[in-house]
């Protein structure tokens, strides 16, 4: 290129590299409104800044610790990519790092979001985002800020991926879990949505092993594409499960069970002298769950390592808080099932003892 066209202003530019930063400044402007739809107290700045401005004080703590997740959605993407279904993913990723706030008794306060492509969609950028502020109305949070990056060569295409980041805050004196865990408590389960964000690359592969399309009627749910009832988004505990912290002051500890199911996700809150007894007949095994291990065949323990089977969240309160703490999430929409019990560790074994069997009830 001559140095005349050059100055001409005719060289190669942005666009050119495949960046399109006016697509990026419409994005902006269409979720704005979504991000102001999410204040609450403490978050008043509008986008736009370097920096999104959270006021500490303006929450009423009086000795806060703060608490930070961040997380993805996984390849949970990849279905909505090809289905086109982009706004539960956005809560998946709200919902996967302010669940594992308030496992500490952290009240989530803000979020921010990461969302990386190749090729920027305002259409569907905008229904992501959607939500992830519908995610964050839902756990009581702010959307105060995000980056939005357009990387032709990373990513192919209009493919894109999610990371998300959560802070909150807890009194110092109701951080969870209690020290206090010991043989005799009760755990309870809270039940989950469907397999939230977890286990997706086997989901995938069982999808395809199954010959069903995502478009066709799902064989587990007989109302929804399989499409929608897989990308159901993951429940989000936040509220009902604060307010029963508050209400009760009995919850000693509380699990997200997420990538690794029990086996993996509960010995992280209990103390190594003891082991979590977990009766899987009180497994609320839902028909997903029952369709994909069908599918391929695969082992009860592969399907407790891989995904939720149906308790999403697990609680643990002395026996004789058990019935007013479940009445309290209850109350608040949660279903709630006993599951099993703390014991003395004996040896090396496991710090989850499982017995029954995996079934829809």
């Amino acid at each position: 290129m001559s140095k005349a066209k050059q100055a001409a202003g005719n060289g190669v530019s942005y666009a050119d590299a495949g960046v399109d930063i006016s697509a990026g400044n419409a994005l902006v402007e269409a979720i704005k409104p979504l991000a102001k739809s999410t204040r609450r107290k403490g978050a008043d700045s509008a986008l736009g800044g370097f920096g999104g401005l959270f006021d500490l004080k303006a929450c009423g703590f009086k000795d806060p610790v703060l608490v930070a997740a961040n997380d993805g959605v996984g390849t949970k993407l990849r279905i909505a990519i090809e289905t086109g279904r982009h706004h539960g993913v956005g809560i998946d990723l709200v919902a996967m790092s302010v669940n594992d706030l308030v496992v500490q008794g952290a009240e989530p306060l803000f979020f921010l979001d990461y969302y990386a492509t190749g090729k920027l969609d305002v259409k569907a950028a905008a229904e992501v985002i959607a939500g992830i502020a519908d995610g964050c109305k839902q756990a009581g949070c702010a959307l105060i800020g995000g980056e939005t990056a357009e990387m032709p060569g990373m990513y192919h295409g209009g493919d894109y991926d999610l990371a998300g980041f959560a802070v909150g805050a807890a009194e110092r004196k109701q951080l969870l879990p209690r020290k206090d865990v010991k043989p005799g408590d009760v755990i309870l389960g809270l039940a989950s949505s469907g397999p939230h964000s977890n286990g997706y690359s086997l989901v995938r592969k069982l999808v395809e092993m199954s010959g069903v399309a995502y478009s066709d009627t799902s064989p587990f749910d007989r109302k929804k594409k399989l499409a929608d009832a897989l990308l159901t988004p993951t429940r989000i505990y936040v509220k009902p499960v604060l307010k029963a912290i508050r209400a009760t002051g009995a919850i000693k500890a509380l699990a997200h069970i997420t990538g690794g199911g029990f086996i993996e996700n509960i010995p992280r809150v209990l103390p190594k002298a003891t082991v979590a007894e977990i009766d899987l007949d009180q497994v609320p095994y839902a028909p997903v769950f029952d369709w994909l291990q069908g599918v391929g065949g695969v082992a009860e323990r592969e399907m407790l390592r891989t995904f939720n089977c149906g308790i999403g969240m697990i609680v643990v309160v002395a026996a004789k808080d058990a019935k007013r703490v479940a009445a309290s999430l209850k109350k608040s929409g949660e279903s709630v099932v006993t599951l099993g019990t703390i014991r003395k560790r004996k040896g090396g074994e496991e710090q989850v003892a499982l017995s029954g069997t995996l079934s829809v009830k």
